[in-house]
């Protein structure tokens, strides 16, 4: 029996799809309750407050660094001193020589953690801690402003990362409760390194390295090819380049190489907000769209490979 191609949308099944997208994403993010946002604001809030105040203003957080650090609520807020905040990544780069970040290992390292306040003090925040490059004492306002301005921008910054991971654990759960729907059992977690280790015909497994590259499922179609799965949530047009072309295309390419495209069915399962050059672009290197409002045309694709 011949394969049955996967399919590929045209620009007006894209635009379409990528309009109702954006619509669920909108409707989703404003009934979204601030009690999130106000809560982590809170909490970080008295995080600041207690920062400024045990380390009298900043000024003796070099000294302090150990003992302030070895907190993560505080290392966490540490990185949000600079301008712009420095991600963790970012910063064991900027420090160096095998840094960790670990509390423990900071509090037993008090060199290594004073390397890291005066990595960040390099680039702190002028606009909101003025005082401090002017070897000076902050006036009520200036201290309230940066703690209430540095809390804003924690907080923030926590609920989209929540929102993200939360909405692209509820696609992936959509995903393998419809493959359950229609007859799929699911099967362990695996290293897939060549064929003999595919999920058999009909059955899916979650979270797998496949081909070098995580997948978030992969699910093995009725005739005998696999179809990795990458479950994508974009916010914005802008970021959609990274979820989609930056990410899931790459691997697709990459899956594609090392298991040829007799044997792979690359896959994203998308929902929000999505420019449609960069479906186009994404798809044109062999990646295949589905959306997670549309799971009905994913399954509709899998039971064409039945025999």
């Amino acid at each position: 029996m011949p394969q049955v191609p996967p399919p590929r949308w045209s620009e007006d099944e894209l635009t379409e799809d990528a309009a109702e997208a954006v619509r669920r994403f909108c409707e989703k993010r404003m009934q979204e309750p601030l009690e999130q946002y106000l809560e982590q604001f809170d909490s970080f809030r008295g995080t600041m407050e207690d920062l400024i105040e045990e380390t009298i203003d900043l000024s003796e957080l070099r000294e302090q660094a150990a003992e302030q650090l070895s907190d993560p609520r505080v290392l966490y807020s540490v990185r949000y001193l600079a301008g712009p905040p420095i991600s963790t990544d970012d910063l064991k780069e900027l420090v160096g020589d095998g840094v960790s970040l670990a509390p423990t290992k900071i509090k037993s390292d008090p060199e290594m953690a004073r390397r890291v306040v005066e990595t960040v003090l390099l680039g702190l925040d002028r606009v909101r801690f003025p005082w401090v490059g002017e070897d000076r004492e902050p006036t009520d306002a200036e201290r309230e402003i940066a703690v209430i301005a540095t809390a804003a921008m924690i907080a923030t910054q926590r609920v989209q990362t929540a929102r993200r991971n939360e909405a692209k654990d509820e696609q992936e759960d959509a995903v393998a409760e419809v493959l359950k729907q229609n007859g799929f059992i699911e099967v362990p977690t695996r290293v897939v390194e060549n064929t003999s280790h595919f999920p058999g015909p009909g059955e899916f497994c979650r979270e797998s390295e496949f081909g070098g590259r995580k997948a978030d499922l992969i699910v093995g179609l009725w005739d005998g090819r696999v179809m990795p799965i990458e479950c994508k949530v974009s916010n914005s047009s802008t970021n959609s380049v990274k979820r989609l072309n930056n990410d899931a295309a790459a691997k697709a390419e990459t899956w594609i190489k090392v298991f040829g495209t007799a044997t792979v069915v690359s896959t994203a399962v998308l929902s929000g907000v999505f420019k449609i050059h960069n479906l186009e672009s994404a798809q044109s290197r062999g990646l295949t769209l589905f959306w997670a409002h549309r799971l009905d045309s994913l399954i509709s694709f899998i039971e064409k490979t039945r025999p």
